[in-house]
């Protein structure tokens, strides 16, 4: 499908701030400079991550310049958003192992290369150069007012949790990012509405710039909840295939029309009658989609045979040998959301693993020959 400049500014989008009218012209008068921050929390860019990607390649596609900025310094100090409690510090050493493979990974989605290439950068490259006066010239342009009236700050006075100041320092250092590159319009999810305006007031003082703001739909279900974060399952770009047509099977049918509309490239008019008529193939249709732009045609079909047998016909292939004798929490390890120990404790607290059957929570369990492993719903494995 090619996108116009207005299918851009509506497809999948909450709100263009401050105003969509004006910054279709400035797209139509000139190229624009836009970006969106990945901060490094993980080793892996999510299904969220995937919406904002999806977005800037429509503009890249249309002409446009197109950053791809990692957040390495603010990732150390953590975002706040919808957190009730103070987010855990990252070392500079566990945001830059973080950020390693994201080139690989949003390169399934955007081009580094050819006539347009994105760019990628990092914010460490400025941030780390602000001396303490600089801070004090930078915040003289924010009040306390400001910061103190997000909603997880007054959730967290209300019950008297600390509020850090080092808290209140992210949304200044993530909007100093659009003034360091000049650019005239930030991406984000709506949820990040709030720190990409503090890059507007900070730009409007600092260089008496307009700087626009594009906020996209997030994918959620019908009680707020995030898709494709469900006990097990969360879907990364560098996942398996199988698994992410999988994922993207357990979607609730309310939000398969989201879905196409965020995270594919295919026309949307009649979907939704197409969707009324039969939810179930058209998200099969959906998982297709999308496996196929992430891995290609022949991925996508293996992937749609596998849940076709594992799934449909209720016959699952514990197909991923794994070695006995080891604990269960180090065997599921690999296989876990973030490859991590902590995580692999994590789903068995949540009952999120079966052997042979029978539900294990017991971390330290050993695992046997011949054991059959589920991981999630997702993930079969075989000891040997």
């Amino acid at each position: 499908m090619k996108f116009s400049i207005d299918d851009v500014l509506t497809r999948g989008v909450q709100q263009v701030l401050p105003d969509k009218k004006a910054l279709a012209e400035l797209m139509a008068k000139r190229k624009i400079k836009l970006y969106q921050g990945f901060d490094p929390s993980a080793p892996s860019l999510h299904l969220g991550n995937f919406v904002g990607l999806m977005k800037l390649r429509q503009f890249q596609k249309l002409g446009h310049e197109v950053i791809f900025l990692v957040g390495d310094f603010t990732g150390m100090i953590g975002d706040p958003t919808d957190k009730l409690a103070t987010r855990k510090k990252l070392t500079r050493e566990q945001v830059l192992e973080n950020a390693k493979a994201w080139y690989k990974q949003a390169g399934k989605v955007l081009d580094f290369e050819g006539k347009n290439p994105a760019k990628i950068l990092f914010n460490s490259e400025w941030s780390d150069k602000i001396t303490f006066k600089d801070l004090i010239e930078i915040t003289s342009n924010v009040t306390v007012q400001q910061m103190i009236e997000r909603d997880m700050f007054q959730e967290r006075l209300k019950t008297n949790t600390p509020i850090y100041l080092h808290e209140f320092l992210y949304p200044i250092a993530q909007g100093y990012d659009c003034v360091m590159m000049d650019v005239d319009l930030e991406i984000g999810g709506n949820d990040q509405l709030f720190n990409m305006m503090m890059g507007r007031t900070l730009m409007k003082a600092i260089k008496n710039k307009e700087k626009y703001v594009l906020t996209t739909k997030l994918l959620v279900d019908k009680e707020g909840k995030k898709v494709g974060k469900t006990t097990g399952n969360a879907l990364f770009l560098d996942g398996q295939p199988e698994d992410f047509y999988a994922g993207i099977m357990s979607f609730p049918d309310e939000v398969i029309y989201l879905s196409f509309e965020l995270l594919t490239e295919i026309d949307l008019n009649g979907l939704e009658e197409k969707i009324k008529k039969s939810p179930m193939e058209e998200k099969k249709h959906l998982a297709f989609e999308i496996v196929k732009f992430l891995w290609g045609t022949s991925a996508a079909t293996l992937a749609e045979q596998k849940f076709a047998k594992t799934f449909q016909q209720k016959a699952p292939e514990f197909d991923k040998s794994v070695k006995a004798g080891e604990s269960l929490a180090v065997t599921i390890t690999p296989f876990t959301s973030l490859a991590s120990v902590s995580d692999a404790k994590r789903l068995l607290k949540q009952n999120a693993v079966e052997v042979n059957g029978q539900k294990v929570t017991v971390t330290s369990y050993t695992v046997k020959p011949g054991d059959e492993i589920k991981v999630g719903a997702r993930t079969f494995l075989k000891a040997k």
